[in-house]
């Protein structure tokens, strides 16, 4: 039941990317970008810790996801270390995430041998 519940979610967040790709003039680049702000906004204001809790990785996957850990880790760090953890928090919750993006970027363009586009 957990998968499909991550699967439904999940694919629901896809789902509105499509049709926002599709009805708006909106770039991918600035949907991605909604997506971490909207994480964000429903992280900090703890309305999206349920939909974790519903569906699992369906929901702190995605970029969603990412910014709704941005949220929390700043306001950890805030009870923690005062207005430093502004600067602090978002970062060190979400270092795994940034790395994991970096080294997986690197291997599949040293795999893949990427070209330009033209």
């Amino acid at each position: 039941m957990d998968y499909l519940k991550a699967f439904l979610i999940g694919g629901l967040f896809c789902l509105i990317g499509q049709i926002l790709i599709d009805k708006t003039t909106l770039t991918p680049a600035r949907i991605l970008v909604g997506y971490v702000v909207a994480g964000v906004i429903l992280g900090a204001l703890g309305l999206y810790q349920p939909i974790i809790d519903f569906a699992g990785a369906g929901a702190s996957v995605p970029l969603t996801g990412f910014g709704a850990t941005l949220a929390k880790g700043v306001k950890e760090a805030i009870d923690e270390k005062g207005a430093l953890g502004i600067l602090t928090g978002g970062l060190k919750a979400t270092t795994g995430g940034i790395s994991a993006a970096i080294i997986f970027g690197l291997l599949a363009g040293i795999l893949f041998k990427p070209k330009d586009k033209s």
